[in-house]
């Protein structure tokens, strides 16, 4: 790794801004975050100016603002391979490399591991110090709060980066503010507070309290007043493409040996003018693109199951007043944004705060309306909880709209969908369904608009697999049959059922094809019938194998003591799915039909 502490503060620039080259000629090939990284390349080269990486650990929010450190750590050459199968992750990996302290794919972890790392190194006695980069956005989940709690408290040496690029914490009132935050960043003005804060303890009483009035006077018109209240030194906002003046920012943070917040303003998209400034929401995360246009290579041609639940919910929307719904800082990533703009005062995006979007639909129920929760698979583990303690318990009915379920493909371990049938399916009064194209989409919604008690339902990112078809209409615990054969069944559930289908094409025999709909409550009568005519089951499902679809049947199997059944499940293994293209992960699991096939193949003709 090559050392930029000895470079001039020309040299820095010039590195930021081949950084910024490095990554855009990437993203645009790979895809990948964009804007956020961007506007962080000057923060990053400034915290490995000033820190010592090799002992100081680096922890990133989120880490998609971790490009920059990536291409500063050892991996300028492989960035190419960015995102894409076996080659380096979109997120921080300490296993990819040593300079990755920790693994980040969710949002407002950051301050809880300095707080963590802060204490083993007072433990051990080391000269070390955590540096923490956090976004502005993921401010809003309490968790940062319950870490800068006890932080304020203890006081362990932690420097927190609070990149500022879109909403500001606090906004600066004018010019008198702007003022006092640059002189807060400056050495002098620390120095002096150092003083002061000595020469309060020797005033009299009366002296003491005027002034104590007076400096918390000067914090109420900064924007550091919350962090300075919780027991945090705040030093911003500053310049977060000052290179020179971000360097100084944090030299002073390092050396007052206390917590600190360093607030630092950047323009997303920064040295890309097609993506620089707010308002610009798709620019956050991409595919690939036209770097000269802005314009993504690919277009869609089918119609991805988040538009169609989009279309649906507003469809139900516009028909039941009582229909709500929510989403934690994802309005468009679950197709929320049209009921949003459609009925402002009924749909919401609380941030992220899973946790809070959960509970808060709660109330809604018990009040007589019908509250969509639209969350990703992975997000949704952070509101487990909740869905246990604020909804199930209160048997109360929120529907739980579970985008993303399955393979995610390039977000890789972090984000993949696999864990929602095994942790809900264990929840008493939870009723758990999932539908497998477009018709069914819309009558699995129609179904859970009109059920009483919590439920929730699960579709995959993009695309179903099946096409579009005539269906009937869901029935509590009712399964549906949709191809007759003998002997072999295959038992879809969800975007599973769109698999099976293309499997029953490629192997030797025709199977029954089951849309299992449910998985909790099972169809008893339909797997009880079923057992008396066909004695090899295969299960389709893209969920964790633990827990999962299959598990859930052999647990009927056993207390209903039903006997000569063979199953075989092609659910995941107990193990994180790395990154890549659905179809390369896919196919490195074995889900490809064409290896399905021949597995299922080879197993009967043994």
């Amino acid at each position: 790794m090559e050392n930029i502490k000895n470079y001039s503060f020309l040299q820095l620039d010039e590195l930021a801004s081949q950084i910024r080259d490095k990554i855009l000629v990437t993203v645009s090939a790979n895809g990948g975050h964009l804007s956020s990284t961007l506007g962080a390349t000057d923060i990053i080269v400034a915290m490995h100016y000033v820190f010592d990486v090799n002992k100081d650990p680096f922890i990133f929010d989120v880490s998609h603002q971790a490009y920059a450190h990536k291409l500063l750590t050892d991996r300028w050459d492989e960035f190419d391979t960015l995102r894409q199968f076996n080659g380096i992750s979109g997120y921080t990996k300490p296993s990819e490399s040593k300079y990755d302290y920790y693994v980040a794919g969710h949002s407002s972890t950051s301050i809880s591991l300095a707080v963590g790392a802060a204490k083993a190194i007072a433990i051990k006695g080391e000269d070390r110090i955590p540096v923490a980069l956090i976004g502005d956005g993921s401010m809003s989940a309490g968790m940062v709060y319950e870490a800068i709690n006890e932080l304020g408290d203890r006081k362990y040496p932690v420097v927190i980066i609070l990149n500022d690029n879109e909403m500001s914490i606090s906004k600066p009132i004018g010019a008198i503010s702007k003022l006092l935050s640059q002189t807060m960043a400056s050495s002098f003005y620390q120095k002096f507070k150092r003083y002061v804060e000595k020469a309060l303890d020797h005033l009299p009483d009366s002296a003491m309290y005027m002034a104590r009035r007076f400096e918390e006077s000067l914090k109420l018109i900064t924007p550091g007043i919350l962090f300075e209240e919780m027991g945090l030194e705040y030093i911003g906002p500053v310049n977060g493409h000052d290179i020179v003046g971000l360097i100084e920012t944090l030299q002073i943070a390092k050396e007052l040996g206390k917590p600190v917040i360093v607030h630092v303003q950047t323009t997303k998209g920064k040295g890309y003018e097609i993506a620089e400034g707010v308002g610009k929401e798709h620019w956050h995360g991409v595919g690939s693109f036209d770097i000269l246009t802005g314009k993504a290579n690919k277009k869609r041609s089918d119609k991805n199951a988040t538009e169609i639940f989009g279309e649906t919910l507003l469809f139900l929307a516009d028909e039941d007043e009582k229909v709500v719904g929510v989403t934690a800082a994802m309005p468009s990533g679950t197709g929320l944004s049209a009921a949003m703009k459609a009925y402002p005062k009924r749909f919401w995006d609380v941030a992220i705060a899973e946790q809070h979007a959960v509970t808060s639909m709660g109330p809604l129920a018990k009040e007589g309306f019908k509250p969509f929760c639209a969350i990703y698979s992975t997000f949704l583990q952070r509101g487990y909880d909740q869905v246990v303690h604020d909804i199930a318990l209160m048997n109360v009915g929120v529907v739980f709209a579970i985008d993303r379920a399955g393979i995610v493909g390039e977000d890789g371990e972090t984000h993949q969908g696999a864990f929602d049938i095994s942790f809900l399916r264990a929840i008493p009064n939870m009723t758990i369904f999932a539908p497998y194209n477009e018709t069914t989409m819309k009558l699995a919604m129609s179904f859970a608009k009109d059920f009483s008690t919590p439920c929730a339902f699960r579709y995959p990112r993009g695309a179903f697999i099946a096409a579009d078809c005539p269906s009937v209409p869901f029935e509590l615990g009712k399964s549906n049959i949709i191809a007759y054969g003998e002997k072999v069944a295959f038992i879809g559930y969800g975007n599973g059922v769109g698999r099976a289908l293309e499997v029953a094409e490629k192997v030797d025999f025709s199977p029954t094809v089951v849309d299992l709909r449910f998985v909790k409550p099972l169809d008893e009568g339909m797997l009880t019938n079923l057992a008396g005519t066909h004695k090899k089951w295969f299960v389709f499902s893209d969920s964790a194998r633990m827990g999962g679809v299959a598990s859930a049947i052999l647990e009927f199997i056993s207390q209903a003591k039903i006997q000569g059944v063979d199953l075989v499940t092609f659910e995941y293994d107990d193990a994180f799915i790395t990154h890549g293209s659905t179809k390369e992960v896919e196919e490195s699991l074995g889900l490809i039909p064409q290896q399905l096939a021949t597995k299922i193949n080879q197993l009967l003709g043994e």
